[in-house]
C-alpha cells in the first residue's frame, strides 16, 4: 500500500483509463493528493509514443507529452478486455472512490465494466466518462481529433489571417485539455454531492461542449452586434488591424482600439512622442472619431510608424514604457521567458521534479493554484510501464508473485 498522501484529496483512490482526452484530469486530481493508478494496457499506453521526447530521443519511457500529465500517478499495466482483466480492475473499483475513462460511448457496458456494474460493486464509485461529444445525442458515437473539436466547439472561427481559412491553435490538444479540467471540476461536484448522499454517479464530459464554454468572446460579439468575431479584423468585418508585431527581439501585442475604447489609444502615441517616434498623423488624429467609419488607409498611416517604432526597441523597453504610460501593450512570452520570469520565480511557481531513471532533474509548471492548507502539488514523476504492478498486485490484491508472473506471461498484465 503507498503511504497516506497528502493533500485535500489524500483519502481518495482514482483509477484513471483515459488516453490524452483525459490524462489531465488524473493529473489533477493527483496533484490534490489523490492515489491516482494509471492503468496501462500491457506494454504501455499509446500517448507515451507522443513527442517531444526528452532529448529528442523517441522511446516510451521519454515522452514529454507523457511526463507532462502523468505526475503524481503510479502505474500498472491490465487488459481490462481478458476475463482476468475484469476481475482485477472489479477488484481495484471496490477500494477506489473514482474511475476516470475516455473510451467511446458504450465501450465499458460492453466489457460489463459500465457504471451500472461499477456501482453495484461500490456504490459510492463516480465514474467520469469524457467522450468528443458526450454520451448521448445524434453525435454520440462521432469520432474526434483535437482539430475537430475545436473547430465544431466554435473556437476556431476568431483565429487566423483574414485572407485564409480559420486555423487550429496550438501543436497539441488545446480541446482535450479543456474537457480534462472540466472532469476534474465535474468529479469534485460529484464528491460533493456523495458527501450528502453516499452515492455515487456517472459525470459526462462532452469535449465539444468543453470548447464551447471557452467562447465568450466569440458568442459575446454576435450577441451585440450580430458579427463572426475575426482577430484580424476591428470594430466591424471592413477593417483589418494588425495585432502582433515584430519588435528588436521578439514580438509584442497591441493593436489599436476603437469605438468607446478608442482613448485607449493616447497613452501608445504618448510613449512613441517620449522617445521622438510619433508622427504629425498621430499626434494630430482625433481618437474620438475613431470608429467604423475610419479607413483602412487611415489604419495603415496609424500602423506604419507604430511598426517602425516597435522594431527598434525590445520586448523589456516596451513592457517597462507601457507600465510607466499606462499601456495596454504586452509581451508575447517564450518559453524561455517564462522560464526567467521574475513574477513567476517569486511565486516559487516552477517545480523541480527527480527522474533517477533518466539521472535527470526536470523542472515542471507548478500547480494550477496556490493555497494556505495543503496546497497542491507534483509528489511523483510519471510512472514507469507497469512500474507499481508488484506494489498494488502482489501488496493490496495479495496476488501470489506466481500467478503474477503467469499474468503477465498470457498478456493480462
Amino acid at each position: 500500500m503507498a503511504d497516506k498522501a497528502e493533500g485535500m484529496l489524500g483519502p481518495y483512490r482514482v483509477l484513471d483509463l483515459t488516453d490524452e482526452k483525459g490524462l489531465l484530469c488524473g493529473k489533477i486530481l493527483g496533484d490534490l493528493g489523490a492515489d491516482v493508478i494509471k492503468v496501462e494496457r500491457p506494454g504501455g499506453d499509446t500517448t507515451r509514443n507522443l513527442g517531444p521526447f526528452y532529448k529528442d530521443e523517441p522511446h516510451p519511457e521519454k515522452s514529454l507529452f507523457w511526463f507532462s500529465y502523468n505526475t503524481s500517478k503510479r502505474g500498472i499495466t491490465l487488459d481490462i478486455e481478458s476475463a482476468e482483466g475484469q476481475d482485477i480492475f472489479r477488484q481495484l473499483v471496490k477500494g477506489a472512490d473514482f474511475v476516470i475513462e475516455s473510451f467511446p460511448p458504450g465501450y465499458l457496458e460492453k466489457i460489463g465494466l459500465g457504471y451500472t456494474a461499477l456501482e453495484k460493486l461500490n456504490p459510492g464509485i463516480i465514474l467520469v466518462s469524457i467522450t468528443p461529444f458526450g454520451q448521448t445525442g445524434p453525435y454520440r458515437d462521432y469520432k474526434t481529433a483535437d482539430i475537430v473539436a475545436w473547430a465544431m466547439g466554435g473556437e476556431m472561427i476568431p483565429f487566423g489571417d483574414t485572407d485564409h481559412p480559420p486555423t487550429r491553435i496550438s501543436h497539441h490538444s488545446q480541446a482535450y485539455l479543456h474537457a480534462g479540467a472540466d472532469a476534474a471540476a465535474g468529479a469534485m461536484t460529484a464528491l460533493y454531492q456523495r458527501w450528502s448522499t453516499n452515492q455515487g454517479q456517472q459525470v459526462d464530459v462532452s469535449i465539444q461542449e468543453a470548447v464551447v464554454n471557452c467562447t465568450e468572446h466569440v458568442t459575446s460579439s454576435w450577441d451585440l452586434k450580430h458579427i463572426n468575431l475575426s482577430y484580424g479584423r476591428w470594430p466591424d468585418p471592413g477593417h483589418e488591424l494588425t495585432r502582433l508585431w515584430p519588435c528588436k527581439d521578439g514580438y509584442v501585442s497591441w493593436f489599436f482600439w476603437g469605438g468607446p475604447m478608442s482613448h485607449s489609444n493616447v497613452p501608445l502615441v504618448e510613449l512613441m512622442k517620449s522617445k521622438g517616434m510619433a508622427d504629425d498623423f498621430l499626434l494630430n488624429f482625433d481618437w474620438t472619431k475613431y470608429d467604423a467609419k475610419t479607413t483602412q488607409q487611415e489604419i495603415g498611416q496609424m500602423e506604419e510608424p507604430t511598426a517602425k517604432f516597435f522594431l527598434a526597441h525590445t520586448k523589456a523597453e516596451l513592457f517597462q514604457g507601457a507600465l510607466e504610460y499606462g499601456v495596454q501593450l504586452y509581451p508575447v512570452s517564450t518559453p524561455s521567458d517564462m522560464m526567467s520570469s521574475p513574477q513567476l520565480a517569486a511565486r516559487n511557481f516552477w517545480q523541480k521534479v527527480e527522474h533517477p531513471e533518466l539521472g535527470a532533474t526536470l523542472t515542471y509548471p507548478g500547480p494550477f493554484a496556490a493555497t494556505e492548507v495543503e496546497p497542491p502539488r507534483i509528489s511523483r514523476r510519471a510512472p514507469l510501464i507497469g512500474e507499481h504492478n508488484q506494489e498494488i498486485y502482489e501488496g493490496e490484491l495479495n496476488i501470489s508473485p506466481e500467478k503474477l508472473s503467469t499474468l503477465k506471461q498470457t498478456g493480462v498484465i
